[in-house]
């Protein structure tokens, strides 16, 4: 009896009711089953950016014009209702919206598995069906937050000490002289097969989170997640590679730097408006 006692007393709830219960449908996310949907939707969301981004910077392989043409075709975005850039900042701010909720979702799962199990298991967990990109999602997650940090400052702000010789308006020139350092190369790579065990796992798993799971298609869901991953990693990882092989290069240019393709007047002031370079760490003039 005393014995039985002590079991009941050490017993803890598996999750405390929140203390506040927030109004429909934002006391979804304070259940499990809510912050699983949350991650999905927001996987699904992320997922398909990765995938537009890469095939946006596959005109590296067409050459300078080609790819600094892309970049201006996504600064000037819904113009002229929209104004210079206004356009790809709010993707970006829905992007990054995107990106808080899937890592606080996860977070959060993390922290009620734990208090469902507080003991941790007593003996050697059966990972049969946990396969290995499924068991490092945590890490994985980890290393593509660093990266994302990295990208951002790299090859979108051009941060001195981390990015190549940057200049505003070349994106061509902004990756090739990131990649044409070696470590810089292969930190992408590194954290390119990071994201695709993550995303292989992720875009495996986003069916059975939102409750799509028929046995009969898990087949379907493995080689989906499987060609998917594969094209967009193989994407990815070719980039440094080329220019570490020097099959994308500076060699032979003969577009301008830095300039605005068909720039409206009305966006940029001065010489901007005729197309000319605007240059941050090194001179456009070669």
């Amino acid at each position: 009896m005393q014995h039985a006692t002590e079991r009941s007393q050490s017993v803890r709830p598996i999750r405390k009711r929140p203390t506040r219960q927030l109004p429909f449908p934002l006391n979804l996310y304070q259940t499990a089953v809510g912050k699983k949907w949350v991650m999905a939707i927001t996987g699904i969301a992320l997922l398909g950016y990765i995938f537009a981004h890469m095939i946006g910077n596959l005109k590296l392989y067409y050459g300078p014009a080609d790819m600094n043409a892309y970049g201006d075709w996504l600064r000037h975005l819904g113009y002229p209702i929209l104004q210079n850039s206004q356009a790809l900042w709010l993707m970006r701010t829905g992007l990054l919206a995107a990106f808080v909720l899937h890592i606080h979702a996860a977070y959060s799962l993390t922290m009620m598995n734990r208090a469902a199990r507080p003991t941790g298991y007593q003996s050697q967990r059966d990972y049969i069906t946990a396969d290995f990109a499924g068991r490092t999602m945590r890490w994985t997650g980890v290393i593509v937050l660093l990266f994302v940090i990295w990208h951002i400052m790299d090859l979108t702000l051009g941060t001195p000490g981390v990015s190549g010789e940057f200049i505003e308006h070349d994106p061509y020139n902004n990756v090739v002289t990131s990649f044409e350092r070696p470590l810089v190369a292969g930190f992408y790579v590194i954290a390119n097969l990071a994201l695709g065990l993550h995303i292989w796992h992720g875009t495996w798993s986003l069916f059975q989170s939102l409750g799509w799971n028929n046995p009969r298609l898990n087949g379907v869901r493995r080689h989906f997640a499987t060609v998917f991953t594969v094209v967009v990693i193989g994407g990815n990882l070719s980039f440094p590679i080329m220019v570490q092989a020097g099959v994308i290069s500076q060699e032979n240019r003969t577009t301008p730097y830095g300039q605005d393709y068909d720039t409206p007047t009305d966006d940029l002031g001065g010489d901007a408006a005729l197309g000319s370079p605007v240059v941050v760490t090194q001179e456009a003039d070669r």
